[in-house]
């Protein structure tokens, strides 16, 4: 079954926003792989399989931050928004509203 990851025919998109489509989707896979491997973390009891999948997990970790990068490169509204939330104290929705509004 074929993936549709456009919601705009892709013939009509520019390269850059079907590689950015391509990240997303990147990002998407590497975040439910991350959530795969903490629901499987969380009920293996064998220690030396919990090591190996947490190793796996570390490498998902990187894949999705590097993913992450990438877009927030190509896109000054991103990179404005996560630099307004991430990594910062306090309240996070405070944070998002705050960045939210420096886009206005």
């Amino acid at each position: 079954m074929p993936f549709e990851q456009y919601h705009e025919p892709a013939d009509e998109l520019p390269e850059e926003t079907r590689t950015f489509a391509r990240m997303c989707i990147s990002l998407i896979e590497e975040a439910e792989a991350i959530d795969w491997y903490e629901q499987r973390l969380a009920l293996e009891k064998d220690p030396e399989a919990r090591a190996i999948m947490e190793n796996a997990q570390q490498e998902e970790f990187k894949h999705f931050a590097m993913n992450l990068e990438f877009l927030t490169r190509r896109n000054e509204k991103w990179r404005t928004v996560l630099q307004d939330v991430l990594f910062k104290e306090g309240d996070i929705v405070e944070h998002g509203e705050a960045a939210e509004a420096e886009l206005d």
